[in-house]
């Protein structure tokens, strides 16, 4: 902290994309100065070249050093917080790097197992127990161990955002949470076993719940939480609802790490058509929580 004002690095993500753009804009907005002190981590002589728009090695690899010069800073203290503007996994791939994203990037470098993908939006928030694997291989990377373990975790960090008495739902695999087995086996032998040791420790949970009911129950504030089972059952309801105001929030690292809800917008890179209210929100979300901390 600067004095009442936190220090903040944000990463300008694929400078072939539109994160340079965006982080300007974002940047320049008064209230955004006015709410913390910002170092911008980026190459200034990538920002015109002939990198936008389009996959290259070269912007791979230098997003991923631009995260890691933003973790080491972190680490040493010298930031309270990290905000990344969109990276390519198709980019960073072709630079050599084995990550399927940022969260990967991040639990790597800092040796962080327990950790999470968190979205917060204003109707509700979504953590997920599976990330970015392919939607073949979400029901066997399922375990009611991990199923446990996004639960707690969402349960302490619900806690840590000042939610008194968290109440989080999770939602269940297969269409009608698997009508008791009939349409699969996962809610029954994964899923709900995990929510019962959860309850039996005293957290207010529910589920497994339809997947195709859980986020309307959400919406209607019957829970601070949904835990979804994988990527795109809990992003496209929260997408929907919340474009361009949901922030990926990095749960269970050794620092507060926020990112915008979007891509790297190869298509609208260097038209001026990139907004950045996502990144607006990332940011006003990093210093609360750097305030809650």
């Amino acid at each position: 902290m600067k004095g009442n004002k936190p220090v903040i690095a944000v990463t300008t993500g694929d400078p072939a994309g539109i994160g340079p753009e965006i982080c300007e804009k974002a940047l320049a907005n008064p209230e955004i100065k006015s709410l913390a002190h910002y170092v911008v981590i980026g190459d200034r002589h990538l920002l015109p070249s002939r990198l936008i728009g389009r996959v290259s090695t070269a912007a791979g690899k230098a997003s991923v050093e631009y995260v890691e010069k933003a973790i080491d800073m972190a680490l040493r203290g010298e930031v309270d917080a990290i905000v990344t503007c969109p990276i390519s996994k198709e980019a960073i791939h072709k630079a050599g790097y084995k990550y399927q994203g940022h969260t990967e990037i991040l639990a790597a470098r800092t040796k962080t197992k327990n950790y999470a993908m968190l979205f917060v939006a204003k109707p509700f928030w979504v953590m997920l127990v599976t990330i970015h694997i392919p939607l073949k291989d979400v029901s066997r990377s399922l375990k009611k161990s991990e199923v446990l373990r996004i639960i707690k975790l969402a349960h302490a960090t619900l806690l840590k955002a000042g939610v008194k008495q968290p109440r989080i739902g999770v939602a269940g695999l297969n269409p009608h949470a698997g009508e008791n087995g009939i349409l699969g086996k996962e809610e029954t032998t994964i899923i709900a076993p995990a929510v019962a040791v959860a309850k039996k420790a005293g957290m207010n949970v529910t589920g497994p719940i339809s997947p195709d009911a859980i986020f309307n129950q959400a919406k209607d504030g019957k829970f601070d939480l949904v835990v979804a089972m994988y990527h795109d059952q809990g992003l496209i309801p929260l997408k929907l609802l919340s474009f361009g105001k949901a922030v990926n929030v990095t749960t269970g690292l050794p620092f507060i790490r926020t990112s915008v809800d979007h891509g790297t917008g190869f298509d609208i890179a260097g038209k001026n058509r990139a907004r950045p209210d996502s990144l607006i929100e990332a940011i006003k979300v990093a210093v609360q929580l750097v305030k809650n901390r």
